[in-house]
């Protein structure tokens, strides 16, 4: 098979590439607002979508559904391409599919609660470190007496029976704390104001779907509708992690291949780690490491490199940088962690630079055969050739409709889980204590002191049955759970 052509991203001196081979090894592209980052990631998407690349972004300023039309031959495009000397340049139409958490401008994107993990739910809820404990262990109830945690009202149900059982779990789970337990009901009604009962739920997300072609070759350009979810930064950034988690956690080891087999764009990325405690960006290091094993690579779109932890930001191998200001000492500071990040060229003064360049100019460094960065380079980059203005309500719907997944997510599945069987319990709890009041009321006085010495051998017995039932549902319900869910802790593996 023919190893796919160099990606052109800009000219200066000379042409610069992205070479399929180096896209896993991740990138960064950085500026200030309207430079041109979204120019970039829309060239970078449409560029993998033609070397038979999907990719996944979110569409934060609501400007990337034209991708689904061909440019209509704006004048700075066109001025830009004959500047460029791009004789094959040509105005082309992308395939996309639309995605949206809430699911109005786009295919509906669920995760059960059990796939989310305890981890990301408690950084979604903002919970403190006890909260938190006390959210793993109704987390660890579910599982041991077989409770699917498939949507939010599973949760929801899950906490409440934590608290109004809290002295019957101490023994074998700990104190759990009741203030602990309203703090993380508050937070879950908040959640279910700010859309996310819309997030939480079956059929879930099948990652396949992400990594389709068409039937010319070319990737699948996912574009998630996030100008309503940006609203929500918590949510948004949280979605994200976990999405990332799941291709970390599912996708089989495949090494260094002759492209990505899925590029996977972060914008508005300073979220991600912001008050993000130090376990959760131990974990974010560790996927950003590793997954690039598994032949997807990230790309993180944000305003300043400085946003970006060194940790993670070491990890990025190429990287495109338009114009910073430098008005503050604040923002000299950013600039010149921006220059320290570039393999230095000594015809070039990188921090003066940066605060130099006109929109749609930037910096890059790419990695070059050998996984080598390249010097910095001061160039223009080549226009996209989708088109720049947002497809309108109609030309959506055509798109939406005509998608290969259409029908597949519309549709909400609510089968039995916590919610359902807790909802149960409790009725019969009721009818009981009902059935066991109206027994004593009309049990003659004379009679009970036999009638509870007569019981004592009945109640042993079935304290025993209940004692061996509650033993085995334990069993086939950890079964089931991990059977269909994966280890709970860890996600699906």
């Amino acid at each position: 098979m023919t190893a796919p052509a160099p990606l052109l991203l800009a000219r200066g001196d000379q042409d610069i590439a992205l070479l399929p081979r180096m896209a896993n090894r991740h990138g960064l592209v950085a500026g200030a607002t309207g430079t041109g980052k979204t120019i970039t990631l829309r060239l970078l998407a449409e560029g993998f979508s033609r070397m038979g690349v999907p990719v996944f972004l979110a569409d934060i300023k609501g400007d990337l559904s034209g991708m689904a039309a061909a440019g209509e031959g704006h004048p700075k495009i066109v001025e830009r391409a004959a500047q460029l000397g791009l004789n094959d340049f040509a105005p082309e139409a992308f395939p996309v599919i639309f995605w949206d958490l809430f699911g109005k401008q786009g295919h509906p994107v669920r995760a059960t609660v059990s796939d989310m993990g305890p981890l990301l739910l408690g950084r979604l809820l903002n919970l403190t470190e006890v909260q938190a404990g006390v959210l793993n262990l109704a987390f660890r109830i579910a599982d041991d007496n077989g409770l699917l945690l498939l949507d939010l009202k599973d949760l929801q149900a899950m906490v409440r029976h934590l608290g109004e059982n809290a002295s019957q779990y101490t023994t074998s789970y700990g104190n759990i704390s009741t203030a602990s337990v309203g703090a993380i009901q508050r937070a879950l009604i908040s959640l279910e104001d700010q859309g996310g009962d819309s997030f939480f739920g079956e059929p879930a997300l099948e990652l396949t779907d992400l990594m389709r072609t068409d039937l010319s070759g070319r990737g699948m350009v996912n574009i998630l509708a996030a100008d309503q979810l940006i609203l929500s930064p918590q949510l948004y950034s949280t979605f994200l992690l976990w999405l990332l988690s799941e291709l970390f956690e599912r996708l089989p080891e495949v090494g260094d291949l002759e492209k990505p087999r899925l590029v996977f764009f972060f914008d508005e990325a300073h979220l991600l780690f912001d008050e993000a405690p130090k376990s959760l960006r131990d974990k974010i290091e560790q996927v950003v490491r590793l997954i690039r094993s598994k032949g997807v690579g990230i790309y993180f779109v944000t305003q300043s490199p400085s946003d970006v932890p060194d940790e993670v930001l070491g990890q990025l191998g190429n990287r495109v940088q338009h114009a910073l200001r430098a008005f503050t000492p604040r923002d000299q500071k950013a600039v010149r962690t921006a220059a320290e990040t570039f393999r230095p060229n000594p015809k070039l003064d990188t921090a003066r630079v940066i605060t130099e360049l006109g929109v749609g100019e930037a910096l890059l460094s790419v990695l070059d055969a050998k996984g080598t960065p390249t010097m910095v380079e001061r160039a223009l980059v080549c226009p996209p050739r989708s088109r720049l203005r947002p497809l309108d309500e109609g030309e959506r719907r055509q798109v939406l409709q005509g998608s290969p997944l259409f029908g597949r997510y519309e549709q909400v599945i609510d089968r039995e889980s916590a919610h359902e069987i807790l909802r149960e319990r409790a009725q019969r709890e009721q009818e009981r204590a009902a059935l066991e009041a109206e027994l004593a009321q009309s049990r003659p006085q004379a009679n009970k002191p036999a009638a509870r010495r007569g019981r004592q051998p009945d109640s042993l017995v079935e304290s025993l049955a209940k004692s061996a039932a509650r033993s085995i549902g334990t069993q086939v319900g950890r079964s089931l759970i991990r059977g269909v869910l994966g280890s709970l802790f860890g996600g699906r593996r």
